[in-house]
């Protein structure tokens, strides 16, 4: 079963979801932050780029947001372009039959200096603003309302053919002319009662939102998503969950009329957390968030996966480590494979990992290991992991390679900064390299005539040790150069590539 724990703080919110006792998911929220995914703009289009399809808005940011051609809604890029329909590029399949149309040009949508109301899909990352759109989502217990684009979606999670049907039909039959939705898998079975209360919430704010948008100021923030522990509560809370368990009665109470009013079988499930220990130490959930920092992570077999992060790319490596298992080797490394994908799928969503991902599994010699691999992969990601995900038949060589959903920071991004010695790159220079790059400096010095005479080095502990028993002869050669003495000291406030030269 699974539980979901809330530690509320006066300067942080964290959520955490527990399968077994095992971490799956953790969320953070910073009260002095401010969250930006979800969120609509009253925004100002500064610059439109037709080369790279991309127009770049103000939201009231530090950084402007970018808004791609592919994220603006198609009825928004019709209305606005001055061609006729069908030079716009459809992805209906029955409009793909008439033959081949023009691309859409975004200078023929966008103007510079126009306000337009926007949604953030992606919180910034490194040096790039929030990515933008106009495709409108507004998340709700049972569905998720597209007010613009009128459509409607199911989740793939409901199996039965009857029951998909009558939630297609009910949706359709209580959406607004011109709205879609995609309805989530917490409606299956619903009585139709609680659905159409959802859609009716749902359109009631999108209507609020249009209504601010008109009068909204550039940059202004026209409508958030409810609180992060509401959120999880409202996407997470089902009969899977035994309980939730939280450290604040102000938000416990909250949480209570929350599930009251949306899900009020589950309203018993919220409990209070009294006890004296902190409620993540209690239920060891600190300990797995600062393991789940490390980059390589045990299995229960003895193998192992690695997990390596780059600009471009996420890289997994699976290895087998100490598993020898007991009859082959084919049989040890699908065993090893096996439990790799479901761990894989685990840390993918606690580290919150999206983008381009390439796992590299033990490669197997058996073609129906490799298959049964792959069947199990997808089906742990589908069955376990909220975001979409795409994956690409296991190579020749052993990899996958698959695309996640991003989603807000990384929970590196989120708990760490990068190391001011390596600048990200996970490494220092030795201490012997550190001490050459010091000699050579001085050597330089020495020919510029920079520095004469009795000279001082300041020296971090590491280097000091290094150059006064390895290479004091060299400076027996460079004070014969400085026709000058030089001292060593020790400064222990100096990190490894820190020095300081003073002359006396």
């Amino acid at each position: 079963m699974k539980k979901i724990f809330i530690n509320e703080e006066p300067w942080q919110t964290r959520v955490a979801i527990t399968e077994e006792d095992k971490l799956q998911n953790i969320y953070f929220w910073s009260h002095s932050g401010n969250l930006l995914e979800k969120s609509f703009y009253q925004a100002l289009v500064t610059k439109v780029l037709p080369g790279i399809q991309t127009a770049f808005v103000d939201i009231g940011q530090e950084k402007s947001g970018f808004l791609h051609i592919s994220e603006i809604d198609r009825e928004l890029a019709i209305n606005r372009m001055s061609q006729n329909f069908s030079d716009f590029e459809s992805t209906d399949k029955k409009e793909r039959k008439a033959g081949p149309r023009q691309a859409a040009d975004i200078a023929k949508i966008l103007k510079e200096g126009e306000l337009l109301l926007v949604q953030v899909s992606k919180e910034p990352v490194n040096e790039k603003g929030a990515k933008l759109t106009t495709c409108f989502t507004l998340p709700g217990r049972f569905i998720v309302l597209m007010p613009t684009i009128p459509r409607v979606g199911i989740s793939k999670k409901i199996d039965e053919r009857e029951e998909r049907v009558r939630l297609r039909e009910l949706v359709s039959n209580n959406l607004p002319e011109g709205m879609g939705a995609i309805i989530r898998t917490s409606s299956e079975h619903r009585v139709e009662k609680d659905i159409v209360q959802d859609i009716k919430f749902l359109v009631n704010t999108w209507n609020e939102i249009e209504k601010n948008q008109k009068t909204a100021a550039v940059g202004e923030k026209i409508h958030e998503d409810i609180p992060l522990a509401l959120q999880v509560v409202r996407d997470h809370l089902d009969d899977d969950v035994e309980e939730v368990v939280v450290d604040s009665k102000e938000l416990q109470k909250k949480l209570v009329q929350f599930v009251k009013d949306i899900a009020p079988e589950f309203s018993e499930k919220i409990k209070l957390y009294t006890g004296k220990s902190p409620l993540f130490e209690r239920s060891q959930i600190e300990r797995q968030i600062k393991e789940c920092l490390n980059s390589k992570v045990d299995l229960k077999s003895g193998g192992s996966i690695v997990i390596e992060a780059t600009e471009a790319m996420t890289v997994v490596d699976v290895n087998t480590g100490r598993f020898i298992g007991r009859s082959n080797m084919e049989e040890t490394i699908f065993k090893t494979n096996m439990e790799a994908a479901e761990e894989v799928t685990r840390q993918l969503k606690i580290r919150n990992i999206g983008g381009l991902i390439v796992i590299d599994f033990i490669d197997m010699a058996s073609g129906a290991n490799k298959q049964k691999l792959f069947r199990f992969f997808e089906k742990t990601l589908k069955e376990k992991d909220k975001f979409q995900s795409v994956l690409l038949k296991i190579s020749e060589f052993g990899l996958v390679q698959m695309t996640r959903k991003r989603s807000g920071k990384t929970l590196i991004k989120e708990l760490t900064d990068t190391c001011k010695m390596c600048c990200g790159v996970g490494v220092t220079p030795s201490v012997q390299a550190e001490s050459y790059a010091l000699l050579r400096h001085i050597k330089e010095e020495l020919l510029n005539k920079k520095i004469q005479g009795d000279v001082t080095l300041k020296l971090s502990s590491e280097v000091f040790d290094y150059i006064s028993t390895t290479e004091y002869s060299t400076l027996f050669d460079f004070e014969k150069e400085l026709n000058g003495k030089i001292t060593l000291e020790l400064e222990k406030s100096l990190v490894i590539g820190s020095f300081k030269i003073i002359p006396a």
